[in-house]
């Protein structure tokens, strides 16, 4: 039985590095949505404490395993790192070779994941909307910004990570396009792909995500806490913002240059409109359907 229950966490694990590597979706929401959001929050603030590492420092082994519930991290950490080195180098052939498809699956996760979202706030009343409405704000202003041109040197890949893995815990905000903003997406997606490994990098960026990861546990607890609702609901407006950049023909160049790449010609252009609606439509029944397995892993019934 527990073992079935730890093969669940290592799917929602997976769905997890699934929205990672994703510039549009972030790990925070998959988690939301299969229900692992909470548990995840307090095992990741556990291990802030610095009384947890006490005990493992002192060889009481098995009281840090419980105190960081273990073997719940340990599953679902494996899906997440299992699906992060599956899935880079198809993201990346993907945005590549086929934009419009690939973006337009992104976009129906956004769509579905924000309906859901907003299902989830309980007493909503008409002051909420200039919660959405400051998040909207934000949202249009970070995701319009061009992704700049920065250093690849270890130390920057270093804060990469530490910057990046906050917003990945974040309902809402996807750490791979905070990424796309430090200029470092698809340095890091070509880093881990299986054919081009490129192990300083990782072990480095991995370092910054952990104690990124570390740090921000303990606010971002503090923070749902004291305002879990117009958190959840700035997070919400941010989710639409990011739709601007989201939109499967915002950028015509690269459909051009994808179109080029395929067939040797960039003229005429095609839009391809029948497999943009249907890849949005995949990405919406995706989202339905990971909150499906949280609900029936928590025992929820509507």
């Amino acid at each position: 039985m527990n073992f079935r229950k730890y093969c669940v966490f290592a799917l929602k694990g997976f769905g997890m590095g699934a929205g990672s590597v994703t510039p549009c979706v972030s790990a925070g929401t998959v988690a939301l949505l299969t229900g692992i959001y909470q548990p995840l929050i307090d095992s990741l603030e556990s291990m802030s404490r610095p009384s947890t590492w006490k005990s493992l420092f002192k060889g009481r082994f098995r009281e840090f395993w419980k105190t960081v519930n273990g073997n719940f991290l340990l599953s679902t950490g494996l899906g997440f790192v299992i699906s992060i080195l599956a899935l880079a180098k198809v993201v990346t052939w993907g945005l590549d070779c086929h934009p419009v498809q690939t973006w337009s699956f992104f976009f129906g996760l956004i769509v579905a994941s924000t309906v859901l979202l907003l299902a989830q706030v309980r007493g909503f009343r008409f002051s909420d909307t200039l919660f959405i409405a400051a998040g909207i704000v934000l949202g249009i202003g970070i995701f319009t910004l061009s992704p700049s041109r920065t250093p690849d040197d270890l130390w920057f890949i270093f804060i990469c990570g530490a910057v990046s893995v906050c917003s990945m815990i974040l309902p809402g905000i996807a750490g791979s396009f905070i990424l796309q903003i430090m200029g470092k997406y698809e340095y890091i997606m070509r880093a881990l792909n299986f054919d081009s490994l490129d192990l300083p990098v990782i072990l480095v960026f991995t370092l910054g995500c952990a104690v990124g990861i570390l740090a921000f546990a303990k606010f971002l607890k503090w923070l749902l806490g004291r305002w879990e609702k117009a958190t959840l609901l700035v997070l919400v407006g941010f989710v639409i913002g990011s739709l601007v950049r989201i939109w499967p023909y915002s950028n015509m160049q690269d459909i051009a240059d994808a179109q080029a790449l395929r067939t040797g010609s960039a003229t005429p252009l095609d839009l391809q409109i029948p497999s943009a609606a249907l890849w949005c439509a995949a990405g919406v029944v995706l989202i339905i359907l990971l909150q499906l397995t949280g609900k029936l892993a928590s025992g929820k019934k509507r």
